[in-house]
């Protein structure tokens, strides 16, 4: 998700500070992605500049209030209904590190076996925070988004496993063969 985005998204239920943007994306997020305050500025400066918002005057406080404008609205509803694509995604690393793992010939069985646990032990918190922000829709759908997502990577490391025992049968079997 692009920040920016996201910080239009909050603005569209009407203006907002960067301290409030920072704590209200966060409070969605389940605190899953936290924001530095100064990206939260840099990226209101710059939807700023490409019209999406509108800085307003300082409040009592010194702290600038920002506005969406009708180009801001239309960019969040462009962003909402258009689905994310698989290429818009960052490569998984997980699966590069595998990857490598095995046409570097290393033995794939200790890596999988670190991800496995450390994938579990992340599962363990993420459900222990589930229960902990229960009562907030935004950060339950964040939360379980990656439950699922921790779940289905236990399954693939079992793929993982499953497929490179074959491949070890399969080339013990042929290097038998005369």
């Amino acid at each position: 998700m692009a920040i920016k985005q996201g910080l239009l998204a909050l603005l569209s239920r009407g203006p907002r500070y960067g301290y409030q943007l920072r704590a209200e994306f966060e409070a969605s997020t389940g605190a899953t992605w936290p924001l530095n305050i100064g990206q939260v500025y840099t990226t209101l400066s710059r939807l700023g500049r490409d019209g999406l918002v509108a800085p307003g005057e300082q409040d009592e406080q010194g702290r600038v209030v920002y506005t969406i404008t009708e180009a801001g609205l239309a960019e969040m509803e462009r962003w909402f209904s258009t689905p994310v694509a698989q290429s818009d995604r960052p490569r998984d690393e997980l699966v590069i590190k595998l990857a490598m793992a095995v046409a570097a010939g290393t033995d794939v069985r200790p890596v999988i076996q670190a991800q496995r646990v450390a994938t579990m032990r992340t599962l363990q918190g993420l459900t222990r925070a589930k229960r902990a922000n229960a009562e907030s829709p935004a950060q339950r759908l964040v939360i379980d988004s990656m439950i699922f997502q921790s779940e289905a990577e236990q399954r693939w490391l079992d793929h993982c496993e499953a497929v490179l025992a074959a491949s070890s049968q399969t080339h013990q079997t042929q290097e038998r063969q005369p």
